[in-house]
């Protein structure tokens, strides 16, 4: 066979009691040696159980029909356990999507990967601490003797994926599957990672199938882009095709959501001079004291001189990397966390030394949403119950007048009131978010907060939440403040932006001027790693 992976109408269904769901329609499609294929879509698309079906993973309770599914020359349409294990991890490795899941936190960095290399070569042999060693390297670790004795939860994220990319390496494999491996990474490590995935194709030969849902990482990194929708494949073709003249509407759909394509948000009527802003935080610092280890420091600084305002009607979005001080802003902004030096002053009054109980009252006018939007609500809860609960908090509403501003509050972020008796695990993750800011909107205040809002979700929900946003916006004058490591959503979401490295501020100015005229090399490295660009950047 010419091509490494060779599908010929594929169908996958899955049976729960008499109901039966459809999840892959008759797909065909071939991988070349060599060749990178990326499958783009949304949440239920398909594109996970595409990858289970080729390494041979489909759960018990899957049905797969096919008239040809050829992986290195195998048929696995008929194949046994024993064949199909034969083919994960030598011919087939696999890059999962979390690595906080996928990795055991029990065990060192070091013996995940032996696992993986006794698997493949069949039993213990002497060489297989040099061969972890050299594994780590190639994945682009530094120090790899010490990380190898290391457990996953004192590895950054980026670490942890390429431990990921080092076990899926382990079997020699001829394919890697990634799945969705960089969703949860700051832009520049996705850079990284993407970089060195695409370094290992070219070096070794291997094929790659990217799983994803962020079309600019397809465009940027695949020879190829299939798109799927329930299942169907509706598209495929090179990146310059796909996104230059797309011919289907869902495929123009996900172009228009995706917010590395999308155009950039009009700049804000200009602030009166006089209008004080409505959060400042003045030369604010935050320094954590570290447990005592002898040679090493005994305190952290987690900020140093930050200086913000936001305005009414505003967005201001702070950007950088993990452990730039985002979040602590955040808290200390929301008065979870009392700053070392400098103050934090709200509508003009000095907030800085509140006690819980004094800034409570505050509460109501300052709101937080939050990044994961199952995490946040709670389970037990109905919708009805999450949406009223500040309002039942502070005792402002009961009976009749509750039910009432439940129905109002749901209809604002465009959901049945129906839903109002249903619990979070009956809701989609767009869904749980626009429950979460219906919540946060309950108490009407003058300043939301929002940590990675739609980090979590589709391309094409990210697109609704933020339209949902800025509707707000417009009509009851809200200020936002949005924590982000995607820099495609801050331009199109934002009017001020704050770049944040190792606690100090980089630079700060409108949106069009910091992603037009970026005055610092690390602003600049920020936007070179936006997915995406490359493609924009070609076509321009």
């Amino acid at each position: 066979m010419s091509a490494l992976v060779d599908v010929r109408q594929l169908s996958v269904s899955y049976r729960s009691g008499e109901h039966v769901n459809q999840a892959v329609r008759t797909l065909s499609f071939a991988i070349a040696q060599g060749e990178t294929v990326a499958i783009v879509g949304e949440s239920g698309s398909g594109k996970s159980t595409l990858a289970n079906a080729i390494l041979g993973l489909l759960p018990d309770n899957a049905q797969i029909n096919a008239r040809q599914l050829w992986v290195d020359g195998n048929d696995l349409t008929h194949a046994n356990e024993r064949q199909k294990r034969s083919l994960r991890g030598r011919t087939v490795g696999l890059v999962p999507q979390d690595p906080m899941v996928s990795l055991n936190p029990t065990l060192r960095i070091g013996q995940q990967i032996a696992e993986a290399l006794i698997l493949a070569k069949g039993k213990r042999y002497p060489a297989v601490d040099a061969d972890i060693v050299a594994l780590l390297q190639q994945v682009g670790i530094d120090k790899p003797v010490l990380r190898a004795r290391q457990y996953p939860h004192e590895l950054s994220g980026g670490m942890r994926q390429r431990v990921l990319i080092a076990i899926a390496l382990a079997g020699n494999p001829r394919l890697i599957i990634a799945d969705e491996p960089t969703s949860a990474l700051d832009v520049t490590v996705q850079r990284k990672i993407l970089d060195h995935l695409q370094y290992l194709v070219s070096e070794r030969g291997i094929s790659l199938l990217i799983i994803t849902h962020d079309l600019g990482v397809a465009a940027d990194r695949a020879d190829r882009i299939l798109v799927m929708q329930q299942g169907e494949l509706v598209e495929q073709g090179p990146p310059h095709q796909i996104l230059g003249a797309p011919q289907h509407d869902y495929t123009r759909a996900l172009i228009a959501a995706a917010p590395a394509f999308a155009r950039r948000r009009a700049p804000l009527a200009r602030i009166d001079p006089a209008q004080p802003p409505i959060l400042s935080l003045q030369n604010v610092g935050k320094t954590f004291a570290l447990p005592k280890v002898k040679g090493e420091d005994s305190t952290f600084v987690a900020l140093e001189g930050l200086n913000l305002q936001v305005y009414s009607g505003q967005t201001l979005a702070i950007v950088g990397e993990s452990g730039s001080g985002k979040s602590t802003a955040l808290r200390i902004a929301l008065g979870l966390e009392k700053p070392t030096q400098g103050r934090v002053w709200f509508e003009q009054q000095d907030v800085t030394d509140l006690s819980w109980r004094d800034f409570r009252p505050l509460r109501q006018r300052l709101q937080l949403v939050q990044q994961n939007p199952f995490a946040a609500l709670d389970p037990r809860f109905t919708v009805f119950e999450s949406i009223v609960e500040p309002l039942v908090s502070f005792g402002l509403l009961k009976g009749q007048a509750l039910e009432q501003a439940a129905r109002e509050l749901i209809a604002r972020v465009h959901l049945p009131v129906s839903y109002l008796d249903r619990l979070p695990r009956e809701l989609s993750g767009g869904q749980c978010q626009r429950v979460a800011i219906a919540r946060a909107l309950a108490l009407k205040p003058d300043v939301l907060l929002l940590d990675e809002p739609v980090s979590a979700l589709d391309v094409s929900v990210q697109a609704h939440i933020l339209d949902l946003l800025e509707e707000l916006q417009r009509e009851i004058g809200v200020a936002y403040v949005l924590v982000s490591h995607d820099l495609s959503v801050v331009a199109n979401f934002a009017h001020e932006v704050l770049v944040l490295r190792n606690g100090r501020v980089v630079e700060q100015g409108s949106v069009e001027r910091i992603f037009t005229q970026p005055a610092s090399d690390y602003t600049r490295e920020l936007i070179a790693a936006i997915p995406g660009r490359q493609v924009t950047a070609t076509a321009a």
